[in-house]
């Protein structure tokens, strides 16, 4: 699970069957204080995102450069040869469920002074949460 700013606009590539995949940077930022120093520090990750199908064409529509993001996904390490014959490596976000974050004023009004709310987005279907009752106790050790 990453909360982040896309550090690009969504890029889509089409395959033969219709199906298609959107790739884009995310950032996400760290900041605290260094306790010797008393000095605030700041640190930036970047992650590379993959949607996949319909869930790709909503990314390249509605986020733009800049915009925030939840996404929800799981890892994909890849490697391959470099044009040098070096190996390369990288990993992936592979995203099963997405929100965006940062409210659009072009949007309709929704009754929330012109800013629409949230979006949220699921490739995949989600089970039903559920609560255990409060008088009964697990075996977790933590």
């Amino acid at each position: 699970m990453l909360i982040g700013h896309l550090g690009d606009d969504v890029k889509l590539h089409y395959f033969e069957a219709g199906n298609c995949i959107g790739r884009f940077p995310l950032a996400t930022n760290e900041t605290y204080t260094n306790k010797t120093t008393g000095e605030k520090v700041s640190n930036t990750e970047w992650h590379n995102i993959v949607v996949r199908n319909k869930a790709a064409e909503i990314c390249e529509k509605y986020a733009k450069k800049g915009d925030k993001m939840y996404v929800e996904g799981r890892l994909k390490n890849r490697q391959w040869q470099g044009e040098d014959g070096q190996t390369r490596y990288s990993t992936e976000i592979q995203v099963t469920d997405f929100t965006f974050l940062t409210a659009k004023p072009d949007a309709p009004d929704t009754g929330m002074s012109g800013q629409r709310p949230a979006a949220q987005v699921h490739s995949r279907p989600t089970a039903p949460q559920t609560t255990a009752p409060v008088d009964q106790e697990d075996d977790l050790p933590f």
